[in-house]
């Protein structure tokens, strides 16, 4: 194979995993603005859930049996203790809080950026990552390297890499 066949081939594989990668970043970059908000109400409905779990629980061990990041009581008035969005009776078990979360679907999309190895996405964001390994690579074969475009182009690509190291540091 010649080196203009090869550059040839290079050519058609990054315009076709480039239309792939078209589609996955579309998803991504939507699921990724949607976490910019994961701290916020926004797009979330609220629900009050009321149910009963072990009396005399600690604030790590409720949150715990309530699968909660974190609860810290605030308040005590008898028996209740009040937290963020919720009361929880130390006598009777009784817990009553309110519970915010996105739809099913904006959910799923804000996990494609949080996934584990072992879950579904986690291949598609291996894929993912080959398909942007080779889009760089073959990104290189575009241009005689020998062209002005090029060398301006690794320019480019020595200032992407040292900005995204400092952003890193930062």
């Amino acid at each position: 194979m010649t080196m203009k066949d090869f550059r040839i081939y290079m050519r058609l594989g990054h315009r076709y995993v480039g239309f792939f990668m078209v589609g996955i970043m579309l998803v991504y970059s939507l699921s990724g603005m949607l976490l910019v908000f994961r701290d916020t109400d926004f797009l979330k409905s609220s629900k009050t859930v009321k149910q009963v779990v072990a009396t005399n629980l600690d604030e790590k061990n409720l949150a715990k049996t309530l699968k909660m990041k974190n609860i810290d009581f605030r308040e005590q008035q008898g028996d209740i203790q009040l937290f963020k969005d919720g009361q929880y009776n130390t006598k009777t078990g009784e817990v009553t809080y309110t519970s915010k979360k996105l739809p099913v679907v904006l959910d799923k999309m804000v996990n494609f950026h949080k996934a584990p190895s072992k879950g579904s996405m986690g291949g598609l964001n291996v894929l993912f990552g080959l398909s942007l390994l080779f889009f760089v690579v073959s990104s290189l074969f575009l241009f005689t390297p020998s062209s002005k475009i090029f060398k301006r182009g690794l320019a480019f690509v020595a200032v992407g890499a040292i900005m995204s190291v400092i952003l890193l540091l930062l």
